[in-house]
């Protein structure tokens, strides 16, 4: 053997040699030993930096693994220099040695600018990068077919507040915080359709369908009933069952002094400078796991990034109403005292577990909203150098089997429908929307089986929904559903989703079955049934009046239950009303609201979410702008205000009133309660002004002056800049933003 074989065949030797070696990994090793979790769980980190930074939101795709959003470009520095540079990535995290922990990371979507949501549906992934909302089919992990599915998904306004979530629901539909739409695909085609606003950042759900999310100052929010079954006469607008406070008590116990961005007002900190109450709730999760404790089922957790905690909640149902407490007094299910830990978003995971999405920023509050006060302080700490990193916690309780991710991709159909089952929410929600993606005929059978023979009500809902996502429900299924003694909560989806068999043909036996369902005189079916006739009223109106009202006076004094009706009757209100006087029934409210629609519908004046009009003509000026991108966010661009976070602008007396009152306003803020229209709000929330931003000129503060006056009260006093300028110097009594006590005293 020559010289020169022999050194290529030791070279190739080696070379195989070492490929046979076991892969070994350099997993970064981070301390948790700040942190506080209740009894019975652990936490451990499994995915952190280098191999992700300032991630916001995340999601798995059917192979287990992580797939996760990186702000890269939020609050880098204290003045938020550089947000606006395409540095943003939607990275796939890896565990190729099978312990657990991200060992690697690829990067699937560069140069994005302030990423902020992602969703794996349709066998691609939906991606939204303000304005736009993406779609993309993935193929060996590279991004292919890019589609825009809305160029105005989100229109303008601060990062703080603009739409996210991307939540796939049971429904088959999309929902998002902070937006008034949701989205889906049918036939290669996508659809957009109006849809209650709510929320701020985050999005969650409970097994049965009902939405949930908050705002900054309030820990959580709900809606009482499904989703846009509260919202079909576009002549009203619901005040009852929507947006809901479900937690009265927004108190936080973390485990020592922050950084908050408005510590000097009185009430927000205690005597140890401790934060009282929530500032910046976010990412609300319903956990629907199977892992944890009979007791943390549905129960629902918070995060708050500027206390450092996740709180929980236990969850209360009702036929007509949700409620959440505090699960342990004086406690929070976990607790940090390292200022980094920024958990600013929950999900469910395939594993059943509960997985946090931490930021870990040292900088949160955005630019446009920053004090002096909270400045200083995260200079002081220096907070502002706390940038580059990034981490992912996973939460189990305490000697949690191994989990071996489910490749779904990979299932049969069989197997798909038996996922149906499954005590774990994340792998029914997958399964689902699989299911649907493929499109396989066999599976519409299985699914039957399923939705007669289980006695599982949330497997009935998901095959309820399956059947309907493949275009295979029909009116026989509903029939049988409705008749057979199936679960309360299976007969309230058949009800919801009733409406689109409405015909001539069928209408003789849907009545059959309200008029079974009638006597059974259950407050859950009853106020779905109230709810769900939209469609039916349009075939006979009449002949289901005698039935609906019978149902209905069983709870004249629940407004709930009327609104669910009005919602109902749709253009047949005036019908309605002259049944019940033709009769002589006494039903004030009912009649009350009836009337109000009646006038709605003659004025033309619809439920905001149908017009999403530009709030105002004068859509081309700067103060117009500037309102759309900064107040907008909270004050609604038609000025109507957003539940539990900003009173509405429109018959307010701040606008209305005297312009120099609303300068200070706009200079200073304005910290609550407030009183507008009559009414007192008190969202405990401070609004912010703009004396200490450079990023609005006094140019811009007499634009937005303007632009409110006109849109809002339809006039406007002129106000120079030199008459600004001194009030600019005409400072609050506690050094930050105003009371409307003092501002009652300065402007008589």
């Amino acid at each position: 053997m020559s010289y020169k074989s022999f050194f290529l065949l030791t070279i190739i030797s080696g070379l195989l040699s070492y490929s046979c070696k076991p892969k070994t990994f350099d997993e970064p090793q981070i301390s948790l030993d700040k942190y506080q979790i209740e009894e019975g769980f652990n936490i451990e980190v499994v995915a952190s930096e280098p191999f992700i930074e300032a991630p916001v939101a995340m999601d798995f795709d059917n192979q287990g693994r992580m797939w996760v959003v990186e702000m890269k470009g939020y609050m880098r520095n204290l003045s938020g220099a550089g947000d606006d540079e395409p540095n943003g990535t939607i990275s796939i995290l890896e565990d190729l040695d099978n312990d657990g922990i991200t060992d690697h990371a690829k990067v699937f979507i560069d140069s994005l600018v302030l990423p902020r949501a992602i969703a794996h549906v349709y066998g691609g992934l939906l991606y939204a990068e303000p304005p736009n909302l993406w779609f993309v089919n993935i193929d060996n992990d590279k991004p292919l077919n890019k589609v825009l599915v809305d160029s105005l998904y989100s229109e303008g306004g601060n990062v703080e507040h603009q739409p996210n979530g991307l939540m796939m629901h049971i429904d088959n539909w999309i929902y998002n915080a902070k937006s008034y739409f949701r989205y889906q695909r049918k036939e290669g085609n996508w659809i957009k359709e109006p849809t209650t606003f709510r929320g701020q950042w985050g999005i969650s759900k409970d097994n049965f369908g009902r939405l949930y999310y908050n705002t900054n100052s309030v820990q959580l929010l709900g809606d009482y009933m499904l989703p846009n079954t509260l919202i079909k006469n576009k002549f009203y607008k619901p005040k009852t069952g929507l947006n809901n406070v479900l937690t009265p008590d927004q108190r936080v116990y973390p485990l020592h002094p922050t950084s908050v961005n408005r510590g000097y007002v009185k009430g927000v900190l205690d005597k140890d400078s401790l934060l009282i109450n929530v500032t910046s709730a976010c990412g609300p999760l319903i956990y629907r796991g199977n892992q944890f404790p009979k007791a943390f089922k549905e129960n629902a957790f918070v995060c708050v990034p500027e206390a450092n905690i996740v709180k929980r909640n236990i969850l209360t149902f009702e036929a007509d109403k949700v409620s959440g407490s505090q699960a342990k007094a004086n406690v929070e299910f976990l607790a940090a005292t390292e200022e980094g830990f920024r958990p600013v978003n929950l999900n469910n995971g395939p594993d059943g577990n509960l997985y946090i999405v931490d930021m870990h920023r040292g900088v949160i509050q955005d630019r446009a909203f920053m004090t002096p006060y909270m400045r200083d302080a995260l200079a002081k700490k220096k907070l502002d150098t706390l940038i580059g990193k990034g981490r992912i916690l996973k939460v189990a309780r305490n000697n949690n089997s191994e989990y071996k991710p489910i490749d779904l991709s990979g299932l049969e159909i069989k197997e798909l429908v038996s996922l149906l089952e499954n005590q774990n929410g994340w792998l029914r929600d997958r399964a689902q929307q699989v299911l649907i993606h493929e499109n396989d005929e066999s599976a519409i059978s299985l699914l039957k089986v399923l939705l007669f023979t289980s006695d599982n009500e949330i497997a009935q809902i998901h095959a309820l929904h399956t059947l309907n996502g493949l275009d295979a429900l029909k009116f026989k299924d509903l029939e049988k559903v409705l008749t057979n003694g199936s679960s309360v909560k299976t007969q309230c989806h058949g009800l919801v989703l009733s409406g689109q068999f409405a015909s001539e043909d069928t209408f003789a036996s849907f009545k059959n079955i309200l008029e079974r369902l009638s006597k059974e005189n259950h407050p859950e079916i009853d106020l779905y049934m109230l709810s769900s006739l939209d469609k039916w009223f349009q075939v006979d109106a009449k002949s289901l009046f005698p039935l609906i009202y019978e149902v209905s006076s069983r709870y004249k004094e629940k407004p709930l239950y009327q609104e669910a009706l009005v919602s109902s009757l749709g253009n047949v209100e005036t019908e309605y009303l002259n049944y019940i006087r033709e009769k002589e029934l006494d039903d004030y409210l009912l009649n009350e609201l009836l009337n109000e629609v009646i006038v709605n519908r003659e004025n033309k004046k619809q439920n905001s979410i149908y017009t999403r009009k530009k709030g105002g003509t004068d859509s081309r000026t700067s103060g117009y702008r500037i309102y759309r991108n900064l107040c907008a966010t909270c004050h609604g661009v038609e000025g109507e205000g957003v539940e539990s976070l900003a009173p509405p602008l429109v018959q307010s007396e701040y606008i209305s009133g005297s312009s120099e009152r609303l300068a200070l306003v706009l200079l200073h803020g304005l910290s609550g309660p407030v009183h507008v229209d009559g009414k007192v709000y008190d969202f405990n929330i401070t609004m912010p002004g703009l004396v200490n931003n450079p990023d609005f000129t006094d140019k811009d503060v007499l634009d937005v002056m303007k632009y409110l006056k006109s849109a809002f009260a339809g006039e406007w006093e002129e106000m120079d800049v030199e008459k600004l300028k001194s009030l600019r110097e005409l400072k609050p009594e506690n050094g930050s933003v105003f009371t409307e006590k003092e501002l009652k005293e300065i402007i008589k």
